[in-house]
């Protein structure tokens, strides 16, 4: 059941890019991260404030909004082309929103505080124009379809772009001749399908949700052992958030949509949001004069198919993320499996981050055919199967339709990485990339060595349930950002500006807008 594969088109791709001598091509890709945290009282249960006005408008902001609840804080940082200048800017960020959230604190962890009913979960609030209702009602929608606690949960989002440079010189090394914004589109699909294949190692290395609070489960069937009387668990799972506990809820387990091209996503995912589903008609759009759910279809949005990455066009104004990809092309990608971190403040750390570039560089440069239906099944499986059961010894997945040894295939794809992680160090001594895979490397040497080992084996040696233990840890994280010093005062003013030019960006959307709020929705889906 060996997992080695080799493949020989990276070899060849990678050796070509190599031997042009343009050794920087990957280097000066731009990041940026999103990071989702519920706020919640000093007790450990969700905050009933509404989002706090020092913070600015949650429709408006650049950098601080709200996700599904008024309680779930977004914090958006901008693209940087180093990974410490943008976990410097998360870090002030989260010190800017402790300054201004009073005793409240920031859930140190994924999967959600003790929440008794949906009825706690109070649904974000954007003001009263048409666009902030808009997002307030899908949000309703998203409430009755899947249940509020699904959305509580949080995560932290990757968004990368490879270095406008490295595009002309790729297109060299595939005899490509052109390397315009339909070759980059291409090559970027090429990644996301690889992503698909492989993704289920971001899990095994990165997964830190092996546990969750009893509430979460509440009248939901699931085969979760007890680990304390309010915890539990599933002993080798790596992250039950990307599992069918959490996000990989059984609501779109039907729903497929092809990465094998960029008018095959917008296919399926323009006839997703623009066709009825009679248990959705069911629910009722428009009951008594207030909207459950902003459509009936399928999807309300394209952003309600949930998937571990998206490609990513930043939209203009009223502008669907389809309508975006159609008009421009792929900009970025979206990597959206990632756990917060209890371990770290922030919730991510940089090695972390380094890993991913890699690894997307790699996804990008490996072999790509396209993904048939049953290679689709297998590749959904694996993912589910390690998130599961990641950490469980003698684990195997399929692949190109055999029984595997996850971890062979695992070191196969670190060893494949080696080179590029040399590649991303040229001309740093402290070899930071090479650095971030010896580090995931002892990970697949030692299960035990993975933050989801680590969360469980710190809950047996506590003797805490896992809100306990989240609860102290989001407390120590409070304890560290208000004692920073010296605080980065010039940015925690830019902070706080931006907070108040938002606060009047809100005012002037509201001042605008014109007709009702049903004609608005009609121009936005006839788009």
């Amino acid at each position: 059941m060996s997992g080695t594969v080799r493949d020989t088109t990276f070899e060849r791709r990678l050796s070509a890019l190599l031997n042009s001598g343009r050794s920087a091509l990957l280097l000066g890709g731009r990041r940026g991260v999103e990071k989702e945290s519920l706020r919640v009282t000093p007790e450990g249960r969700l905050a009933q404030t509404p989002h706090p006005s020092a913070l600015g408008s949650a429709l408006s902001s650049e950098n601080i909004t709200t996700d599904y609840s008024e309680a779930l804080i977004e914090l958006v940082t901008p693209t940087f082309t180093t990974t410490w200048e943008l976990l410097q800017y998360l870090l002030d960020m989260h010190q800017f929103v402790y300054r201004h959230i009073g005793t409240e604190l920031l859930w140190a962890t994924s999967m959600p505080c003790r929440i008794d009913s949906d009825g706690e979960i109070p649904i974000a609030r954007y003001g009263n124009s048409h666009i902030g209702r808009m997002k307030s009602v899908y949000r309703e929608g998203l409430g009755v379809r899947y249940g509020r606690m699904m959305q509580a949960i949080s995560g932290v989002h990757f968004n990368y772009s490879f270095p406008s440079h490295f595009w002309p010189a790729y297109a060299e090394v595939l005899e490509a001749r052109d390397h315009g914004q339909e070759f980059v589109s291409a090559r970027y699909f090429d990644l996301l399908r690889n992503y698909r294949r492989h993704g289920w190692i971001v899990l095994y290395l990165f997964g830190v949700s092996p546990v969750v609070c009893k509430s979460f489960l509440a009248g939901r069937p699931h085969a979760l052992r007890d680990l304390t009387a309010h915890t539990a668990y599933e002993p080798n799972a790596t992250s039950l958030r990307m599992s069918d506990i959490g996000y990989r809820n059984r609501n779109q387990a039907e729903l497929t949509v092809s990465v094998n091209s960029l008018a095959e996503y917008v296919r399926d995912l323009s006839r997703a949001i623009s066709t009825p589903h009679a248990p959705y008609a069911a629910l009722g759009v428009n009951v008594d004069g207030e909207y459950r759910q902003l459509n009936a279809n399928i999807l309300q949005i394209e952003n309600e198919y949930y998937s571990f990455i998206r490609p990513k066009r930043v939209a203009r104004s009223g502008e669907r993320p389809t309508q975006a990809l159609r008009r421009a092309g792929v900009e970025y990608v979206e990597v959206r499996a990632l756990d917060v971190s209890p371990f770290d403040p922030v919730g991510v750390n940089q090695n972390k981050l380094r890993f991913l570039e890699a690894f997307l560089a790699l996804c990008l440069l490996k072999d790509s055919p396209p993904i048939a239906d049953s290679e689709q099944h297998a590749v959904d499986l694996n993912h589910l199967t390690v998130a599961r059961r990641g950490r469980e010894p003698g684990l195997t997945l399929l692949r190109e339709g055999r029984e595997v040894s996850m971890i062979a295939w695992a070191r196969e794809l670190l060893e494949e990485m080696t080179a590029l992680c040399e590649i991303l160090d040229r001309g740093d001594a402290a070899r930071p990339y090479s650095q971030a895979l010896a580090v995931q490397r002892a990970k697949i040497d030692d299960a035990a060595h993975t933050p989801s080992a680590r969360l469980l084996a710190e809950l047996a040696t506590s003797g805490e349930s896992f809100s306990e233990l989240a609860l102290r840890m989001s407390k120590l994280h409070k304890d560290y950002f208000l004692d920073l010093y010296p605080p980065n005062e010039a940015r925690l003013a830019e902070f706080a500006a931006e907070a108040r030019t938002s606060l009047e960006r809100q005012k002037a959307i509201e001042a605008a807008d014109r007709g009702t709020f049903e004609e608005y929705l009609a121009h936005y889906f006839a788009a």
